[in-house]
């Protein structure tokens, strides 16, 4: 246990790690919920007209999460490299998988039959539907889910170590927005493919390049206006490291891809 109590990086790493596991995990809880933008900032519906496809700004509630995931990943990364990022993707979709299975066998355990309709007062006449709706999402939403969050967390990991190299150590910002625009581009569009055009949804292809286009514009946009927030961050650790060490974790990250 020595080591949990001297290495200041073993701690960060732990750390780290387990926010961006919480993040990734409540992120795919959290999604089942559609919400309007304009409507939560007080807006009018922008009405936007896409691909033919006409609509408000809607998203996932899972939005509000993943620019942390995609700071976390930024931040792993640049001080325990792209194995570090592959490692906790890995376990990250284990942990989800293994979520989901616990809610399958929660989802489908006899209910009391007083907890029904305990809720009847508060608008929700059948707990259990209401349980079973939330949490319970498709099979086609969690495989695209989860597929492309891997194959996401895989490409950013790769171009930032790539940009890395290429640039050297200065322009944080460079390395951290392009491998969120090339990873976030194909995880934009591989969840909705898979849970809504291949699964049982069937969604017109307009409607798809649409809707991905959106949320893709969304994550960009996220990914820019957090790069004052990354900077903090790497302030914030290279304080609690001290130079040396953050420049001997950085130097590694790179050697050991």
């Amino acid at each position: 246990m020595k080591i949990l109590t001297r290495d200041k990086g073993v701690r960060l790493f732990i750390f780290l790690g387990s926010f961006f596991l919480a993040n990734a995990l409540v992120a795919e809880f959290i999604g089942v919920k559609i919400f309007a933008l304009e409507d939560s900032l007080g807006w009018n519906p922008l009405n936007w007209n896409l691909f033919g496809e006409k609509g408000s700004l809607s998203f996932t509630a899972g939005v509000l999460l993943w620019p942390v995931v995609f700071i976390m990943t930024d931040v792993i990364n640049e001080y325990f490299g792209e194995r570090g990022v592959r490692l906790l993707s890995y376990v990250a979709v284990f942990m989800i998988s293994y979520a989901f299975l616990m809610v399958f066998f929660a989802i489908n355990l006899a209910p009391a039959a007083w907890w029904v309709g305990s809720g009847a007062a508060h608008g929700v006449p059948d707990m259990q539907a209401a349980y079973k709706n939330i949490f319970g999402q498709s099979n086609w939403i969690i495989v695209g889910s989860l597929v492309a969050f891997l194959v996401g967390q895989l490409v950013d990991a790769f171009v930032f170590q790539k940009v890395r190299k290429k640039f050297g150590e200065k322009h944080i910002w460079l390395r951290a927005t392009l491998s969120t625009v090339v990873s976030q581009f194909i995880d934009s569009y591989v969840v909705l493919y898979i849970a809504f055009v291949l699964g049982p949804g069937q969604w017109p292809l307009n409607r798809f390049f649409a809707i991905g286009t959106v949320n893709y514009g969304y994550k960009v946009l996220m990914a820019i206006l957090l790069i004052p927030t990354l900077y903090l961050m790497h302030y914030w650790i290279d304080r609690y490291l001290g130079k040396e060490k953050a420049a001997r974790l950085r130097k590694e990250a790179v050697s050991l891809n």
